[in-house]
């Protein structure tokens, strides 16, 4: 009777870890209960890289100087206030960064010459490893217009 008894404990215990086991591993549909899923992508603290994220603005030759940039940031990605431009000889633009929720403004105080490409880089975006590519909107404002000018598209792709 003892063996009985004890037998049916394991296999109690044996088949109620075994339901367990196909609850996790299981589709939930029901977002509140998993904060970490999203659209059938799952953004856990691991599934994060650190990148930094360059590309290269031309400024044509018959046009205004650049007032300001702006960044329309993926909503996938977290770009830090580590931002630098560099005009073509490698040199450091004189900057002033403002973050407003997806969107960086990048203010130039000094006239940025025309006629010259610009290296924007951010540095330090946390980025996922998996899931769509990162596409940042790119324009732009001119000395003594407050007209937004499209400029194009960056796209980054994960990895």
């Amino acid at each position: 009777m003892k063996t009985t008894l004890i037998y049916t404990g394991a296999m109690f215990v044996v088949a109620a870890t075994a339901f367990t086991c196909i609850d996790y591993a299981s589709a939930v549909s029901d977002n509140t209960k998993h904060p970490n899923t999203d659209s059938q992508y799952q953004f856990s603290i691991g599934n994060w890289r650190i990148v930094k994220h360059s590309f290269q603005l031309r400024i044509p030759k018959d046009g205004k100087p650049l007032s300001q940039l702006i960044i329309e940031a993926p909503s996938t990605v977290a770009v830090s206030n580590d931002i630098e431009v560099l005009n073509t000889k490698g040199q450091k633009i004189n900057i002033n960064t403002l973050a407003n929720g997806k969107q960086i403004i990048i203010n130039f105080p000094e006239k940025v010459i025309y006629n010259t490409k610009l290296l924007v880089n951010l540095n330090r975006v946390r980025q996922p490893i998996t899931g769509p590519a990162s596409v940042y909107r790119l324009s732009a404002k001119v000395v003594g217009s407050d007209t937004e000018i499209f400029m194009g598209e960056a796209q980054f792709p994960t990895f």
